[in-house]
């Protein structure tokens, strides 16, 4: 069955969107997809529908050229959430802080 996803990425720490932040979908099985994007204005990354198929996935977030750009400093260099997904729409929100994260399935 089809699915897709979407993701949001907030800065708790400055109470704001998350803006580009460089962000890599990959399905872990089936292998073999591959999609980069970067979050906008909103923090908000669309992947397109359509072409993903049930299984599991990852998402990577660039959180040190994110935090880079705000001259901060992180501990967590980048942060992967891994997922499983059988049909419809799954969205996954990560909360972003330089020292903590959090995520969780949206909607």
């Amino acid at each position: 069955m089809p699915v897709s996803i979407s993701t949001h990425v907030l800065d708790t720490a400055l109470g704001r969107p998350a803006e580009a932040v460089r962000t890599t979908l990959e399905s872990l099985e089936p292998k073999g997809l591959q999609l980069d994007a970067t979050t906008g204005k909103d923090g908000r990354i669309h992947f397109p529908s359509g072409q993903l198929p049930s299984g599991t996935y990852r998402l990577r977030f660039d959180t040190e050229g994110y935090f880079a750009k705000q001259k901060s400093s992180t501990l967590y260099p980048y942060i992967e959430i891994t997922f499983a997904v059988t049909e419809g729409h799954y969205h996954i929100p990560l909360l972003l802080t330089p020292y903590g994260y959090s995520t969780y399935r949206g909607s």
